[in-house]
């Protein structure tokens, strides 16, 4: 098969550009066997690289669907046909280069160009082609010097292999890809994938519990927490898991310092507490951020990444803008050393939720690649957690494989079902709602219990403090519990009547029913077909509306979606 390989990289001030395999600066060595494709780089002299693709004719068929793998957790990721696009931000968002950067924050629009045509997408670590039930996956087996993403011009039969290596100080032998590619169907491609990663053994494993953050977001307390602790009682048969999330803390940063005031007796009495229950004990830190009024970025300007200009880089958009520690700041790495073994030591928590943790590397620094910083950042948070339980969130899926024990595979769920409306307008294509986080569950269904334990995000069956259909929220905790093993509500279960704490239990119990398709048939309308106790069953769905439909009603409602008998009939666990 031709290849075109394209290198990047700077001499001085200048971007050259060159299709050579060996030139007076490097050599490529490159080598096709068995499935497996290598590329490796030796430098004649150091220099600088910018970018490095690989470009190949493929002749896609009528039919073909390919896979997205969004670039971090929160990041749509799905089936993609010929005649869609793949979005990025809306136009609204560049009006000024200030909204520009605030919409794609959380994005690979860093080091990605959106097409905005017809057939172009990209897809990050791995994807695949599958037409009917025939699979062609391709995968990568390092991200360790930079993110690799596959890309493809459906209209052009056009596939490439692409680096992110901006930034990438090349002044030793360098490999660039290590690919391995698959046929067979789904699951013999991802068992064939996934086993060519070194995992940890607990991706096998199941969370079921509860985390505070979706009804009281920051305005938690000692009471609030431990009265909802004690709610779980009438369910301690199916809860193993019991999650602090965001405001203990003074500020973001300051994770040492909880807030006095709302928690008085401290978090290890919270964590004896919940141990007392019968629970593992799971705390939420965003360990890279600090709050521009935290404690920490007062006393300690010096250990925070900094702009172009500068001054200290914004690394997420949250509590109102946060900076980022870097990591390669030895104090950095003492302090956040010291952070765990007092959480999980000293406190006694059994597992940490790490979020937002793509800020560590959003800009190149230290002669190192993207992706390379964050294969570095997770390795470092992995020494640090240490044998306790580790759930990623807001982390680029490549540098995750292999560290998270559990990690995040959808957006938040917000507490409107279709989300706020600039979610709606599709800001970005990691913007908040349930619909966009069963989308993620469904097509990233094949990393559980292979990659880690999916962690869909929370389900909802309390009836206040929230704008959910029942028939959506049963979709939504049926689906995490065919797609996810982390299995969280984040309700004061105190307030449920005898259906929900029935539903509670359902979802709670891990069913052994497996997924054997799962696809858009329809605009929106989603089919999973499913095998259990050697039967075929089936859920469809309009994932905009959240509404269920049985047989073919579906069809009936796209002729007349007026009327409501198009629906079918409703569920009768609603």
């Amino acid at each position: 098969m031709e290849k075109k390989y394209t290198i990047k990289y700077k001499l001085g001030s200048e971007v050259v550009t060159s299709n050579e395999k060996e030139n007076n600066l490097y050599r490529l060595d490159i080598i096709e066997k068995d499935n497996r494709y290598t590329v490796t780089l030796t430098p004649k002299q150091p220099f600088e690289m910018v970018d490095f693709y690989v470009e190949f004719p493929y002749a896609f068929r009528d039919g073909d669907k390919f896979f997205g793998n969004g670039y971090q957790s929160w990041t749509k990721s799905k089936e993609w046909t010929e005649d869609e696009v793949m979005p990025s931000v809306i136009k609204l968002a560049n009006i000024s280069e200030m909204t520009k950067n605030i919409a794609r924050k959380t994005s690979d629009e860093w080091m990605i160009k959106y097409s905005g045509k017809k057939g172009e997408f990209h897809s990050h670590c791995y994807t695949y082609l599958r037409n009917g039930e025939k699979v062609k996956l391709w995968g990568s087996l390092s991200e360790k010097t930079g993110y690799t993403y596959f890309k493809v011009k459906m209209a052009e039969n056009r596939f490439y292999f692409c680096k992110d290596l901006l930034g990438k100080v090349v002044d030793s032998e360098l490999q660039i890809f290590d690919i391995v590619y698959f046929e067979g169907t789904y699951d013999e491609m991802f068992d064939n994938y996934f086993g060519m990663w070194k995992m940890p053994e607990t991706r096998h494993g199941m969370m079921s519990g509860y985390t505070s953050w979706y009804n009281y977001f920051q305005d938690i307390n000692e009471e609030i927490i431990l009265r909802d602790l004690d709610a779980l009682d009438p369910y301690k048969d199916q809860v193993n898991i019991f999650q602090i999330d965001d405001g203990y803390e003074t500020f973001i940063g300051d994770w040492l310092d909880p807030n006095p005031a709302k928690f008085p007796k401290g978090m290890k009495h919270i964590a004896d507490r919940v141990h007392e229950k019968g629970y593992k004990a799971g705390i939420w830190l965003a360990p890279f951020n600090c709050q521009k009024i935290s404690r920490m970025a007062k006393e300690h300007p010096d250990w925070l990444i900094k702009d172009t200009d500068g001054k200290p880089m914004v690394g997420c958009l949250a509590w109102g803008g946060a900076y980022t520690f870097d990591i390669y700041n030895e104090e950095v790495r003492a302090y956040l050393k010291k952070v765990f073994d007092v959480v999980l030591n000293e406190w006694g928590y059994d597992m940490v939720k790490l979020d937002f943790l793509y800020s560590q590397c959003i800009k190149p620094r230290h002669g190192k690649s993207r992706g390379e910083i964050m294969c570095d950042a997770m390795a470092f948070l992995r020494e640090c957690v240490g044998d306790k339980l580790f759930l990623g969130c807001g982390v680029p899926i490549g540098p995750a494989l292999g560290v998270c024990d559990a990690c995040r595979i959808s957006c938040d769920v917000d507490l409107i079902y279709k989300g706020q409306f600039y979610s709606r307008m599709q800001v970005s294509n990691e913007m908040l709602s349930a619909r966009s986080a069963i989308n993620n569950s469904i097509f990233r269904r094949h990393l559980n219990g292979r990659a880690w334990m999916n962690d869909p995000d929370v389900f909802f069956l309390r009836k206040d403090n929230l704008r959910f259909s029942d028939e959506q929220k049963y979709l939504l905790g049926r689906i995490n519990n065919l797609c996810g093993n982390v299995l969280f509500i984040s309700d004061n279960a105190a307030d449920y009547d005898k259906k929900a704490g029935k539903l509670l239990k359902k979802f709670f119990t891990k069913t052994d029913e497996k997924i054997i398709s799962a696809e858009y048939i329809h605009k929106d309308v989603i089919k999973v077909v499913s095998m259990k106790d050697g039967k075929r069953k089936a859920i469809t769905f309009n994932l905009e509306k959240g509404c269920i439909y049985f047989d073919e009603s579906w069809k009936k409602y796209f002729k007349n979606p007026t009327t409501k008998a198009g629906r079918g009939k409703v569920h009768p666990a609603i």
